[in-house]
């Protein structure tokens, strides 16, 4: 057997610094394939899964599931990537492959979906094993050095586009401009919607705006936001703190969707007449199936959508983390081999 030996960045307690460790990948079985890792994005998950924020964390813990890299080995049943191509790997890197949603296209929806950094070393490495139909190939004409994002901001904020059959003739506001949002944004002006930006951040406003928003609104202001009322035919939220929604909800127009894509771990604290009388929806969206993630890269290709990035290298990745920690990226943070 191969051993593939790999060194990767680790996490050995809750909220520690990332150390140097040495791991044995095996070979890749029959449907598998091992990425050179050369690209790897920092999400705020990978920091919650660091902190152990969720509860599930396992230490030692490889962060990373904004891969991009090449294809240096696969199974024997491997047959639509071939050694070398391009790929990237996002939050799953399997399914069971037997269950009705992975049957029916919706593998991102399989309630046994191995997550990437999740009892399983990510993409802080430099291999990373995958299931073979988890990752994507990049399309030629995407620049691999910003297309990380793309594998986890980029298809959690382009997959209720999709699912929720957001038309080019809606009015779509997002909430949220930063890792998540910028690429909402840029992502709905280019499928023909009318976009607003609603930000706290006075320097954000104008950059929205330059993003595609036609217009933006303060969202921590309660005059701001009621001017808004009845405007949209969707929100999407990617912030990861409470606001006031009940607020938010009347700026949806009647039987508007309301969808959470940021995770705030603080109940919503709804009030039902807004949504029964106007027939309005809340709804969450997680990651796409590869499929829809294929449909986004294509997407991004033919329109150049590309993720706003801050590249460290692998060596200075305690301090790309630090830098997300803090809030300063504008807008993601990409690691590069050294």
């Amino acid at each position: 057997m191969t051993r593939n030996t790999t060194i990767g960045l680790a996490a050995m307690e809750p909220g520690g610094s990332l150390e140097p460790i040495s791991y044995e990948l095996g070979s890749p079985g029959n449907n598998e394939i091992i990425i050179d890792v050369e690209y790897c994005g920092i999400c705020h998950s990978d920091l919650s899964m660091v902190d152990n924020d969720w509860g599930i964390t396992q230490y030692p813990l490889v962060p990373g599931h904004e891969v991009i890299g090449k294809v240096s080995s696969a199974g024997e049943d491997v047959r639509h990537l071939n050694i070398g191509d391009s790929v990237g790997l996002g939050w799953h890197c399997g399914y069971c492959n037997e269950c009705s949603c992975c049957k029916s296209g919706d593998q991102n929806l399989c309630g046994t979906a191995q997550p990437t950094i999740v009892d399983h070393h990510g993409g802080f490495a430099d291999k990373v094993k995958a299931d073979a139909n988890s990752v994507v190939v990049i399309p030629k004409g995407i620049e691999l050095a910003t297309a990380g994002p793309l594998m986890c901001a980029g298809i959690t904020v382009f997959n209720p586009m999709i699912q929720f059959g957001v038309k080019s003739t809606d009015r779509v506001a997002v909430i949220g401009i930063g890792g998540l949002g910028h690429l909402a944004i840029k992502f709905l002006r280019a499928w023909g919607c009318d976009v607003t930006a609603f930000t706290s951040s006075e320097d954000k406003k104008a950059e929205a705006i330059s993003f595609g928003a036609s217009q933006t609104f303060d969202s921590r202001d309660s005059a701001s936001v009621e001017q808004a009322a009845n405007s949209f035919d969707y929100l999407i939220s990617t912030v990861n703190v409470k606001l006031d929604w009940n607020q938010y909800v009347h700026t949806l127009k009647p039987k508007g969707t309301m969808v959470f894509v940021g995770a705030t771990l603080d109940s919503l604290d709804l009030g039902v007449m807004p949504l029964i009388l106007g027939q309005r929806t809340i709804a969450g969206s997680t990651v796409g199936s590869p499929a829809v993630m294929d449909q986004m890269l294509q997407f991004a290709r033919r329109h150049n959508i590309t993720p706003v990035v801050e590249q460290f290298p692998f060596s200075a990745a305690n301090t790309a983390i630090s830098h997300v920690r803090n809030g300063r990226p504008k807008y993601r943070v990409v690691l590069a081999k050294d």
